[in-house]
């Protein structure tokens, strides 16, 4: 049995017997000694996919914001919604920007956006449903022993201190099952328990409160679109006495221990064009009704056993051991270095990704946006919505690799809800079949344009949103899921067949106009946008073959064949932003748009396409190491694309270092969760890859870990990959593959004698091949174990 593993079931062990919690080795429990000193910085998230809270834990006064993650204003409703879209087509403008791009081959963002950008009205913004609060009226003294955590493996917040000789303890969790946020109040002393429950919200939207048998019902409407909401708090109290006032609120005096049960709904429903359904009503008074009907121990229960079968897939033992500094101290602490303390944060930072993605993404909701779940303002940066020319891409990215495919369900379907919004601006903005959208998305379906200059054109933002429903297939190889991709990828690749132009200057089809999103002016042809339609091609000419699409499979090869890739070398050895050769060596833009065909593309590769993962790694130098949260996330991944384990361990360094709040939320900033999935990503990606076909063990491992161990990633092909590493070397991978076919890896294993074992029959498996690589033809349902081997095969 490995560490990490035994540390797992002692640590069960020792909570399950109600001892005080402890910062153990290797633990991953954020911790803190203190109350959160404000939201952004302090708090500690819980989640359940619709709903998040988070947990600041005021000793006096426990302010609990929570969200659901439907509570938008904009949208139908609003006045002068339009979804972005121009009133007339914008065809005859477009014709006038290409002809203007052939004649002087650059254009400023600014003579674009007037041609082509709208005015966005009544776009939105994600709202922070409100607050509860929590009074404690005997709370007067100096709290002692004081700590809030939380605790990864059970997703679960709490809080205890002493006052007055009493030991207090609070727990908070969302639960997936039950579709609740759940709290219980205890103190080890009968008879102290005592509190006054509220709800607040803000006053952009009407609101009736009441109180009636320990249930506080919060409802009303938006004002701005009426979209109508609802939240009810049911107290249940052990002892003591429970009072409900005429202000909506409710009171416990003298209570042995107290639970509250939340659950919260709008009449929201992901459906084009009206995007309503029911009073929320029913549902909600009825998730509350079975929840309060069950014990706390059966809620809890429910919960750790949905949320443990995903979070523990996964286990990443790099040496870490966690020192008994709380985490905002062990983040100022931390260098980087090859420490034990530096690679607990490390391994904590990863998982707490993982965390993040479960607890934000769950099938029945919405996806993550910009800031997953959680938000306490009504007018959030960026309207915490979902900006698709990276952000919400790289929300999804660990998904996959990191063993929680399941949490890309609200992706999937969120993606599915814009073809037909998106087929309305394929037709307006470019007169085309199939769909699109460009720089940014909310829930009510917003498909067209804004007018920032520099931030609001990219129409292979579609493209880029099907490529990941091809990767999924990839992961899977579910056909059943393919079928339902293909529509999707063929409707984005049908914009692309009408709206690509042929170039004059060599006959090669472009997006034009095109934008290397943030950067630089207007051209024909930039990298990044050729990059992506190049690669959603590719993938739907494979998609078609299996589906059989013959017809739709010839269109898109005769239109690659024509098709610029977006792949050049330009004078000073730099992979080229644009068609022409402008690249400033001194520019140090946090934008490496460039580089998608590094990654999250498949077009450039150390091992298959050298020259241009040199000059890939020429642009990745001269830009630097800086930038946003969510940039340094996405030069890991670069780095350990290119197999520079080393390098990507530098800018995971930097991350926490420089980008990386107190409560391990991605500073941009301000807080913005896509960093935190891009870092997760990109440690899977240190530790393994597979997006070239091949299964490739430790392709990047920073010398910082020369030994470890890790289980339960994920590689294309459906296989699950554990592996074991000493020296930085492997020393044992096992393979649990979903389906059969022909499995080629990529280990230093190769280097020496080794064996393949197959674990269930104990005979060995031959492999065929040389070098690094070899293959095997293996068996639905086996699992294989590679190690070095010093006896007569």
């Amino acid at each position: 049995m490995s560490r990490f593993r035994l540390f797992a079931i002692v640590t069960t062990m020792f909570l399950t017997v109600g001892a005080q919690a402890d910062v153990t080795p290797q633990s991953l429990t954020l911790w803190y000694d203190k109350p959160a000193s404000d939201w952004e910085h302090y708090g500690l998230p819980i989640g359940n996919g619709s709903m998040g809270a988070v947990v600041t834990g005021g000793v006096a006064a426990d302010d609990i914001q929570f969200n659901e993650k439907t509570l938008w204003t904009g949208g139908p409703g609003a006045e002068g919604y339009d979804s972005g879209w121009p009133a007339t087509s914008l065809v005859p403008n477009i014709a006038r920007m290409r002809a203007m791009l052939n004649k002087s081959h650059r254009l400023a963002p600014e003579d674009v956006a007037a041609a082509l950008g709208q005015k966005m009205t009544a776009y939105g913004d994600y709202q922070t449903f409100g607050d509860l609060l929590l009074n404690f009226p005997d709370a007067t003294g100096a709290a002692q022993d004081y700590r809030r955590t939380l605790d990864l493996e059970k997703a679960v917040a709490s809080l205890t201190y002493t006052m007055g000789g009493v030991r207090y303890e609070r727990q908070y969790f969302a639960s997936y099952p039950d579709r609740v946020i759940v709290i219980r109040l205890t103190a080890d002393h009968p008879g102290k328990v005592s509190f006054k429950a509220s709800l607040s919200a803000p006053d952009n939207r009407t609101v009736s409160r009441t109180s009636v048998a320990g249930r506080i019902t919060e409802r009303g409407a938006l004002k701005d679109n009426g979209l109508r909401y609802e939240a009810q708090v049911q107290i249940l109290a052990q002892g003591g006495t429970r009072e409900e006032e005429a202000d909506g609120s409710v009171t416990v005096t003298g209570a042995d221990t107290a639970v509250l049960i939340m659950a919260a709904g709008t009449d929201y429903r992901l459906h084009y064009p009206d995007y309503r359904g029911p009073d929320p009503h029913a549902g909600v008074t009825a998730r509350v009704d079975l929840a309060a009907a069950k014990t706390f121990d059966a809620l809890l229960a429910a919960h750790e056993r949905d949320y443990g079968a995903l979070f523990d897939r996964v286990r990443l033992d790099i040496g870490q051991e966690m020192p008994p500094e709380p985490t905002d101290a062990l983040l100022a602490q931390y260098r980087g270095e090859v420490s034990a303390s530096d690679r607990a944060l490390e391994a904590l930072f990863f998982q707490y990704g993982r965390y993040l993605l479960i607890s934000s993404s769950r099938a029945g909701s919405l996806p993550a946006n910009l800031q997953g779940v959680w938000n306490h303002s009504d007018t959030p940066p960026w309207n915490a919505d979902y900006h698709v020319n990276i952000n919400l891409q790289m929300n999804y990215w660990p998904a996959d690799p990191a063993n929680i495919a399941e949490t890309e369900a609200p992706f999937f379907d969120f993606v599915d809800s814009l073809r037909a919004p998106g087929a309305e601006a394929a037709r307006r903005v470019f007169g085309a079949k199939g769909w699109t959208l460009f720089l940014n998305t909310d829930i009510w379906g917003y498909t067209g344009l804004i007018s920032w200059p520099t931030a609001f054109w990219q129409p292979e933002a579609g493209a880029w949103l099907a490529s990941q429903y091809y990767d999924h297939y990839r992961f899977t190889k579910d056909r059943n899921f393919l079928r339902r991709a293909y529509p999707v990828m063929k409707g984005a690749a049908e914009m692309w067949l009408k709206a690509l132009v042929v170039d004059p200057r060599d006959g090669k089809l472009v997006v034009s106009p095109s934008y290397s999103p943030e950067h630089g002016p207007f051209t024909a042809g930039a990298a990044m946008p050729q990059q992506i339609v190049t690669g959603l091609f590719r993938d739907v000419l494979q998609a078609a073959a299996i589906v059989k699409d013959r017809a739709f499979a010839r269109r898109i090869d005769k239109a690659l064949h024509r098709l610029d890739s977006g792949l050049r070398i330009g004078s000073w050895g730099q992979l080229q932003e644009w068609k022409e050769d402008m690249d400033d060596p001194k520019d140090d833009h946090r934008h490496l748009s460039h580089l998608y065909a590094l990654d999250p593309g498949r077009q450039i590769s150390p091992r298959t396409t050298p020259r241009l993962a040199q000059a890939a790694e020429v642009s990745l130098k001269a830009r630097g190491d800086g930038g946003t949260g969510w940039s340094k996330a996405w030069k890991i991944g670069f780095w350990a694309r290119l197999l520079d384990g080393d390098h990507a361990h530098l800018m995971l360094a930097q991350q926490l270092h420089e980008s990386t709040l107190q409560n391990l939320w991605d500073n941009c900033p301000p807080f913005q969760i896509d960093g935190n999935f891009g870092a997760t990503a990109g440690v899977v990606e240190m530790l393994l890859q597979s997006q070239n076909g091949v299964i490739d063990v430790l392709p990047a491992l920073p010398s910082a870990w020369p030994k470890g161990e890790v289980t339960g990633l994920r590689a294309r092909g459906d296989v699950t990959v554990d592996i074991a590493w000493d020296g930085g070397k492997a020393r044992r991978v096992v393979l649990a593959t979903g389906r059969s076919g022909r499995l080629t890896v990529r280990s230093t294993l190769f280097g020496s004698r080794f064996r393949l074992v197959d674990l269930r029959t104990g005979a060995q498996v031959p492999m065929r091949g040389s070098g690094e690589s070899r293959t095997v033809r293996s068996r639905a349902g086996a699992r294989y174990v590679l190690e070095p081997f010093s006896g007569r095969l």
